[in-house]
């Protein structure tokens, strides 16, 4: 059995439009609600600092607490929400281990995508709804919300929550981390991908 990275057979880009969530079908999956969106998004804001077109995925304890969280620049201007799953798929195989072994997901992933544009959701989101539920399946994660962040601020996906700020653009406001990836306990830390430090593509277990 094959999982992960192997491409289809040959494009069709009627498959695309399956790999795809619309509003009604995400708001069907029963995300679960955050308990505090305003504190984790300017939690991972101050961490990562995304501009337009960066992706931020946490991963989230029982108990709501940020485990670990990675970002990085992958914008499908097709909308698949295939290559985008694998994007976050490779990510959070590097900043904590699967679930797999568990008769049920104990954590929770979430995504912050930063982009130009209102805060509607577009055929984009949808892509990444899709890979941000495909990729937790695959890892033994359970799906969780789905926040854009615009010029005019942040919003989570079908829940109807939102804040002005941190938006798009804005600056760093709490936390001074470099551009590094530290190990589940603590004990090591380097930099992803060759990043320098302060880069956009780094990840961070907290």
């Amino acid at each position: 059995m094959t999982f992960g990275f192997a491409p289809p057979p040959a494009y069709d880009p009627s498959h695309r439009l399956g790999r795809i969530l619309e509003p009604a079908e995400w708001a069907a999956a029963k995300i679960p609600l955050l308990s505090n969106p305003r504190e984790l998004v300017s939690g991972l804001h101050a961490r990562h600092l995304p501009l337009p077109s960066t992706a931020v995925v946490g991963v989230l304890h029982q108990d709501g607490r940020l485990a670990a969280s990675a970002s990085f620049r992958q914008r499908s201007t097709d909308a698949d929400g295939w290559e985008l799953r694998n994007g976050l798929l490779a990510r959070l195989r590097r900043i904590i281990p699967h679930d797999l072994r568990l008769r049920a997901p104990v954590r929770t992933a979430v995504l912050l995508y930063c982009r130009e544009g209102s805060g509607n959701w577009t055929e984009e989101d949808g892509a990444w709804m899709w890979g941000l539920r495909d990729a937790c399946t695959l890892h033994g994660l359970r799906c969780g919300a789905y926040i854009t962040m615009t010029p005019s601020g942040w919003q989570v996906l079908g829940e109807g929550r939102s804040g002005r700020r941190p938006y798009a653009g804005s600056r760093r406001e709490a936390f001074a981390a470099e551009a590094t990836e530290i190990s589940v306990d603590g004990a090591a830390s380097r930099n992803v991908d060759g990043a320098a430090p302060g880069g956009l593509q780094h990840s961070a277990a907290c």
